[in-house]
């Protein structure tokens, strides 16, 4: 983990509430792995407290991205920052995605801008995959372009049928699943929503195939010693806390207890 002074390279907008930001990195950049996060110091007047998490959408070799969507006063105070402005970045932080195995077809499916969190996944994978973008309209469906740039096969779903075929993004990796299931080895990735999640973890569990799911919590020391954001796991035949900024925030889906309990009793 290294801390450091950053300064803003660029700001632009993606359409909507969503915004990429990136960052002049020589510390943190170098050493992110696909899935990690960084844990960012919005203010630097002091006026908010705790740090926020982002995950790392891409890196260089001196330069890390975020992708955000404004939605309170700390990304209301972080869409005012313009180039050459300073921000305290702490990082790389959490435990991330492993890389698919070279045999393995990697399937990731991405609610609104959990997209942000695949990208370095689909950029180190050895094997081009399929990547399944969801949200609730059009202006919701982000980063279709740089997953085709680095030649991936992108299918979309939108709630509201505006773009792509309307439905979940779970929907369309369904239908795929049931076609192409029984002829190659699979795994799969996840970002967004919790309902989002536990549904592959559902359609993992069904197609005997593994998905790794990155949760998204608060977070506020993102470190381990707050102990903010917590998430019950599997431990033996009962279940432990396990802190989502130091032991995830990528889980196997059969590791996590879910609200209803549902996984538990099936084990």
């Amino acid at each position: 983990m290294q801390t450091e002074t950053a300064s803003v390279i660029e700001q632009r907008s993606l359409g909507g509430d969503y915004r990429v930001l990136e960052f002049a990195s020589s510390k943190v950049a170098p050493r992110v792995k696909p899935g990690q996060f960084i844990h960012l110091r919005v203010d630097e007047r002091n006026e908010l407290v705790l740090r926020r998490p982002f995950s790392v959408f891409k890196t260089g070799k001196k330069s890390l991205a975020i992708l955000y969507k404004i939605v309170g006063r700390g990304t209301q105070i972080l869409a005012r920052l313009r180039p050459g402005d300073r921000a305290g970045i702490m990082g790389p932080l959490g435990n991330g995605f492993p890389l698919p195995a070279s045999q393995t077809f990697p399937l990731l499916a991405a609610g609104g801008y959990g997209a942000a969190a695949l990208y370095l996944l689909a950029q180190q994978a050895r094997k081009k995959g399929i990547i399944f973008i969801g949200g609730a309209t059009a202006d919701d469906i982000l980063c279709a372009d740089d997953f085709k740039k680095i030649g991936w096969k992108v299918k979309i779903a939108t709630e509201d049928g505006a773009a792509g075929q309307k439905g979940l993004a779970t929907d369309i990796l369904t239908e795929y699943l049931s076609e192409k299931s029984k002829m190659r080895q699979m795994a799969l990735y996840a970002c967004g929503p919790m309902g989002m999640l536990k549904a592959v973890a559902e359609i993992a569990v069904k197609n005997g195939q593994k998905a790794w799911l990155s949760l998204d919590r608060r977070m506020g020391c993102g470190v381990g010693a707050c102990l903010g954001c917590v998430q019950k796991v599997k431990d033996g035949k009962s279940w432990k806390w396990a802190r989502v900024c130091r032991d995830g925030p990528v889980f196997e889906c059969r590791q996590i207890v879910w609200e209803n309990g549902k996984w538990e009793k099936e084990k």
